[in-house]
């Protein structure tokens, strides 16, 4: 454990040296909440849209911004990096668990998710949306989004270690763009053509989109949490 911690202190700082590698977790989330809010909003307009309770489209929205920035998964190509430049190596031959380097990036890549999803969150409460969940509702919302981080970022080291390759990682990353997309991203699953519903339902990201979005909107619904937490333990599990 302690072996952890000391190669997630050193990615965290690995991280801070390069700030302009962060600026896209952040920025191109915020641009695809601004462009769906901007091409949707009249659309669902907040006081005749029964699922918005009350609350305007960016609060819809942003949950799915928040899932999007914490699936870049930037851990495994720094992992990549020390694969392809032999440092990995270098740490393997070293008297630390194998596994402590992975779950060093792990540790780092929760800090990371945690900053990230409040910074963005912060930055969306001044347009009009709230968490009617309140303070501890943000702060589940905060964890539930960095465990998410976590397991994406899991998945992608998995990837990288078994290629030790930059462009197959990378291009692995993508397969979360779909799955984004087959949720129930603009509307709630109820209101999908059966076709997406049916897609949305066997979708295990659209219940961590689900939890997120009723801790803003309707409060503490347990059993929607559940099902959040659940999916992600179950994804983090192996």
């Amino acid at each position: 454990m302690k072996e952890s911690f000391v190669l997630g202190r050193r990615a965290i700082r690995e991280a801070l040296r390069t700030p302009d590698a962060l600026i896209p977790t952040i920025f191109i989330p915020l641009f695809f909440l601004v462009v769906n809010v901007g091409q949707t909003a009249r659309i669902f307009p907040s006081g005749d849209t029964p699922f918005l309770a009350g609350q305007n489209y960016a609060a819809f929205q942003l949950p799915a911004s928040l899932l999007l920035s914490a699936s870049f998964g930037s851990a495994a190509l720094y992992l990549v990096e020390e694969i392809e430049g032999g440092y990995f190596d270098k740490l393997r031959a070293t008297p630390i668990a194998r596994m402590a380097i992975i779950a060093g990036r792990l540790y780092a890549e929760l800090v990371k998710a945690v900053a990230i999803a409040a910074v963005m969150v912060l930055i969306a409460l001044p347009f009009g949306i709230r968490i009617d969940s309140g303070i501890l509702g943000f702060v589940v919302l905060v964890v539930l989004v960095a465990l998410w981080a976590v397991v994406f970022s899991g998945f992608m080291q998995l990837i990288a270690i078994k290629t030790r390759s930059a462009a197959a990682t990378q291009g692995a990353s993508l397969v979360f763009f779909p799955l984004l997309f087959l949720t129930p991203n603009f509307v709630p699953r109820n209101l999908l053509t059966r076709p997406m519903e049916i897609a949305a339902t066997l979708n295990p990201v659209s219940y961590i989109m689900e939890a997120v979005r009723s801790l803003i909107l309707d409060g503490f619904d347990w059993p929607v949490l559940g099902l959040g937490f659940l999916v992600v333990t179950v994804a983090g599990g192996p």
